[in-house]
Formats: structure tokens, C-alpha cells, sequence
């Protein structure tokens, strides 16, 4: 497979702002731990690694981040021992091998660099509320991909930094229409009884520029939404299967070169076994599904005229 640049979207922020309605700080806004999700971030990059592309990390200021205290709980990785330690492994190589102490910030990512860049990822926690959704420059690094229609994924509160592309351009939010799944309102309600304070609310204010937001059982359980060129997932329980779309839409199979392995000539010709499933959907000359839904896997291998019908 080709080797395919990623970007990783991080935020700076070691906190993010929560009013206090409970205590002796009632009423006064605090700032609450908070990082990328350890998950969120280590699932969907391992994916990305393993299938063979490369990644540059990026955030505002290109300051260090850090973990959410929550995400480095056993409790978090289901009292899975072993995939934390493989989780922190990967960061800390990522650390070591590419750049992962010092991102890039975003104003040093020219418009000319970004067209080396096949996808771009944006893994979640609630840093993200605190710094990327009003930066004008990760709203002009959006609004390449969109216009690109190049594959971007993010999952948990990682889409509210789709709001930064109203700081850039002409001001309007791109994904208004779009299907969208993230760490829903229900969800938040429930982390600010737990805190005693309130907080922004990721479903509600994409709801309220136009975004289509998907929130159900399906979701919460691990399913992905799939609109366009934006995959998205509302918590850690879809990290996987959030990175195996991913990938899929970095390099679709089937689109291999002319009459080689993996090309459309080989797949009319029933030579080829791989899965054929194409990650975009209601674009022309591609699949006509709904948008929103996903993708079926076709018959695979050479099909018999007198199979048996299901």
C-alpha cells in the first residue's frame, strides 16, 4: 500500500472551563483537568501506522499535550492492564520518532503543504472546547479538506472543532447539513453532576449551526457517521471502528493501478477477493446509499450464476 500523510489535530490546552454550581466556588468558572483521551487517540493511530502511512501531529501553539487524567484510568480501558501499557507505549514513540512533543503550529502548515496531506484526524477529551474551536487557522487547515473532499475523521468532543471553520474564509460553517455523531448532551449532563458545573455542549452547538446531529443506542455502543468526506464517532467505545473507516477512506481498496491488484478491471473480471467498501456515499458515480448509513460488503470472489438466493 502507498504510504499516505495524516495529520493529527491536538489541543495545547491542559484544561478546559467548567462553571461551578455546587460548593464553595459556585457561580465562578475553574478550569478542569483535561488532555486528549488516551483512546481516542491511541486506537485510531494505531491503525493509521499499521497500515502503513505516516502522521504529523499540530496544534495551536505547538505546546506539548497531555493526557486526560480520566483516559489513564484502569476503569477507562475496561481493566484492560495490557492495551494501556500498549497505548502508552505508542505515544511515548510517538513521542521518540515523530514529533509529538513539539507539534507543528498550525500558522507554519502553509496552504501549499497541506495538499501533501491525504486525511486529517482529530481525536477527542474535552481540551478541544478550550482551543480549537475559535482558531482561525485550524479552520483554514478544514477548509481545505472539505473543499478537497479528502477524508477527515473525529470522534467525542473532537468535532467541535469543526466550529472553527466559521473564523476562516466567509465566516460560514461548512459541515451545516452534514450528519454528525459526537459526545452527546445526555452524556455531558451526566459528567457535570459527577463535576458540580456546567460546560459547553459539543451536540447542541452543532445542532445550532445546522450540523445533523445522529445520537442513539448505535452510536453510543460504537457505531461511526459516515457523511461525505467526515467520519465521525461520539465516544471511546467506537475508537476502532472509527479508525478502520479511517483507513479505509485514506486508501479505499479497488482503486489500485490499471489492470493491477486491487484494480476495477480485475474486480469485473471476479479475480480479485478483497471487500469492496466504498467509504463516501451519495457522491456522483459512487454509492447510492443514504447518507449517514453504512456501506455493504459485496459478494466476494467469482459469483456463481446458480448460487443459492438469500
Amino acid at each position: 500500500m502507498h504510504s499516505k500523510k495524516v495529520l493529527v489535530i491536538l489541543s495545547d490546552a491542559h484544561s478546559f472551563p467548567l462553571k461551578r454550581n455546587t460548593g464553595h466556588n459556585a457561580g465562578k468558572v475553574v478550569d478542569q483537568p483535561s488532555g486528549f483521551f488516551l483512546q481516542e487517540l491511541a486506537k485510531p493511530l494505531n491503525k493509521i501506522l499499521n497500515a502503513g502511512h505516516e502522521v504529523t501531529f499540530a496544534s495551536p501553539q505547538g505546546r506539548e499535550p497531555a493526557p486526560d487524567p480520566s483516559s489513564e484510568s484502569l476503569v477507562a480501558n475496561a481493566g484492560n492492564f495490557y492495551e494501556r501499557q500498549r497505548e502508552y507505549s505508542l505515544v511515548e514513540r510517538m513521542k521518540r520518532d515523530n514529533g509529538f512533543r513539539t507539534p507543528r503550529p498550525f500558522n507554519t502548515i502553509s496552504n501549499n503543504e497541506l495538499a501533501t496531506f491525504a486525511a486529517v484526524f482529530i481525536p477527542g477529551e474535552h481540551a478541544p472546547l478550550q482551543d480549537l474551536a475559535a482558531n482561525a487557522e485550524l479552520g483554514r487547515i478544514l477548509r481545505y479538506f472539505h473543499q478537497e473532499n479528502k477524508p477527515t475523521a473525529v470522534i467525542c468532543h473532537g468535532p467541535y472543532a469543526l466550529l472553527s471553520t466559521k473564523k476562516a474564509g466567509d465566516g460560514s460553517f461548512v459541515y451545516n447539513g452534514y450528519k454528525i455523531t459526537s459526545w452527546s448532551d445526555a452524556e455531558e449532563n451526566l459528567m457535570e453532576t459527577l463535576w458540580g458545573g456546567e460546560v459547553e455542549k459539543v451536540e447542541s452547538s452543532l445542532r445550532n449551526e445546522g450540523a445533523v446531529m445522529v445520537e442513539g443506542v448505535r452510536e453510543k455502543t460504537g457505531g461511526t457517521t459516515l457523511h461525505r468526506e467526515l467520519v465521525s464517532a461520539g465516544n471511546p467505545a467506537a475508537a476502532n471502528a472509527l479508525g478502520d473507516r479511517f483507513v479505509r477512506m485514506i486508501s479505499p481498496r479497488g482503486m489500485g493501478p490499471p489492470d493491477g491488484t486491487g484494480s476495477i478491471s480485475l474486480k469485473q473480471e471476479g479475480l480479485d477477493n478483497w471487500d469492496t467498501m466504498n467509504p463516501y456515499v451519495n457522491e456522483p458515480g459512487k454509492s447510492k446509499k443514504g447518507e449517514g448509513e453504512t456501506d455493504s460488503v459485496k459478494v466476494k470472489g467469482t459469483v456463481r450464476p446458480d448460487r443459492p438466493q438469500v
